[in-house]
């Protein structure tokens, strides 16, 4: 009996297949992006504008067909059997919708949800000059920043930040010290896909802290099926004479997913009209990665390992009385000393004293089981930011502060079958935190 149940389901597998072509001219489209967005599954259509999509439970799934240059097509569809349907895409400069996540309990039409979402496309951040990505997204309508250096900024949201605004990376709350005005939000901006901004209260999904919006930053987007994908990135900003570069490669082979990236960013100190170059406004940072999982029939698991490194100058400001030109400390023979800030010191990219490093390291699982029409996804996490401050020029390595705070986040959900255009989930989620300060100064959160 079990054998035969056994293969009973997986005769239910079913294959969605079809050709994807220019609604104008009739030719195939080649590279279009077939995606079910619940199910993290897809395909891109060959030479020919043929797709396919195999090992799908039956069901009703939103779908998701995108290509560069054409207007989106999402739409709902219910999977019985083996099931052939051809896409048309119309050729459109801008694209007028998109599949959000965020908000609701599954992906849905950014047009059918009930609080406003923009979506920012990696793209779209191309396209912008910014040194970080809270940078970048505050040139999105109703998004603002704090910002104490070119490596800090803090969202907000109509007005409020701080622990007003979550922000949620690949499926779980970044916990990252944001109460406090020397911090990021500690993730690597180089690697982003997509980031979705809700603009309003979403406090029943997401908690308390989630009162003036969230933003999503999706990093992780496994490649189609059979397919291997690799990008290479550089830039560069003429102020701070900031560099960049990222790497990353995926692949997609039989239902088993891998990734891995890896990206360095350096910058000296900015300029501005009044100071001229400000000293000690310098930062680097490297960050890496990397992703392992399955997609099957049954649903996916995924595994996310990140890794983020930051070390930042912090400005004191300080200037000669006689010529106003910045001053730096010295360490003269076991003696603290000030001296005028040379050119070559607005030129390096090592922050001198005093500094912070801060360092977040992450651990995610997302598994979604299928649980025959209806859905089971399990999300946990496991977080550990460090921030560390040397302020002693005697003694450079001195760590005067040195808070960690650990989080372990979980978040369980139940997604019932669809039924007369209701969607229903019912879950749970929260986290545990603790903090410890280690340094030779005590850091009260």
């Amino acid at each position: 009996l079990a054998q035969n149940d056994f293969t009973r389901v997986r005769e239910e597998r079913i294959t969605l297949s079809g050709r994807v072509t220019d609604s104008v001219t009739g030719q195939s489209l080649p590279g279009t992006s077939v995606y079910f967005p619940d199910l993290k599954k897809g395909a891109a259509s060959d030479n020919d504008g043929h797709y396919s999509i195999t090992n799908i439970n039956p069901g009703q799934y939103l779908i998701e067909i995108s290509h560069l240059g054409y207007s989106s097509i999402i739409e709902t569809i219910t999977l019985q059997g083996d099931t052939h349907m051809d896409f048309a895409l119309t050729p459109a400069v801008i694209e007028n919708e998109a599949v959000t996540v965020t908000g609701v309990s599954s992906a849905t039409s950014t047009k059918r949800t009930p609080i406003p979402v923009n979506i920012v496309k990696k793209e779209d951040l191309f396209q912008n000059t910014a040194t970080n990505l809270i940078d970048n997204l505050s040139k999105t309508p109703g998004v603002a920043q704090v910002s104490t250096g070119p490596a800090i900024s803090k969202p907000f949201i109509r007005g409020l930040g701080y622990n007003r605004v979550m922000v949620v990376n690949d499926g779980v709350k970044q916990e990252g010290q944001q109460w406090g005005d020397e911090h990021g939000i500690e993730i690597d901006e180089q690697n982003v896909s997509k980031v979705e901004v809700l603009k309003g209260p979403a406090s029943l999904m997401y908690g308390s802290d989630a009162l003036a919006g969230v933003i999503n930053v999706i990093s992780f987007v496994p490649p189609a099926e059979g397919k291997i994908k690799g990008t290479l990135s550089s830039g560069y900003l003429t102020n701070n004479r900031q560099r960049n570069f990222h790497a990353d490669i995926g692949g997609n082979q039989n239902g088993f997913v891998w990734g891995a990236y890896g990206s360095y960013k350096a910058a000296a100190d900015y300029k501005n009209k009044y100071d001229g170059y400000v000293f000690n406004s310098k930062f680097n940072e490297k960050d890496f990665g990397g992703y392992v999982g399955v997609n099957k029939g049954w649903g996916y698991s995924h595994l996310y390992i990140t890794r983020f490194d930051q070390r930042l100058g912090l400005v004191e400001g300080e200037r000669d009385d006689v010529t106003g030109k910045f001053l730096k400390s010295v360490n003269n023979g076991g003696v603290e000393e000030q001296v005028i800030a040379t050119d070559d010191d607005f030129k390096s990219t090592d922050p001198l004293v005093p500094r912070q490093r801060i360092q977040h390291t992450k651990v995610v699982t997302e598994n979604n089981f299928s649980t025959g029409k209806d859905r089971m996804s399990v999300v946990l996490g496991y977080q550990d930011n460090q921030r560390q401050e040397f302020g002693n020029i005697l003694d450079p390595e001195e760590k005067e502060l040195w808070f960690e705070l650990q989080t372990f986040n979980y978040n369980l959900q139940y997604h019932f079958a669809g039924k007369n255009n209701w969607k229903t989930t019912i879950g749970v989620n929260g986290m545990q935190q603790q903090n410890k300060n280690k340094g030779a100064e005590q850091l009260i959160p």
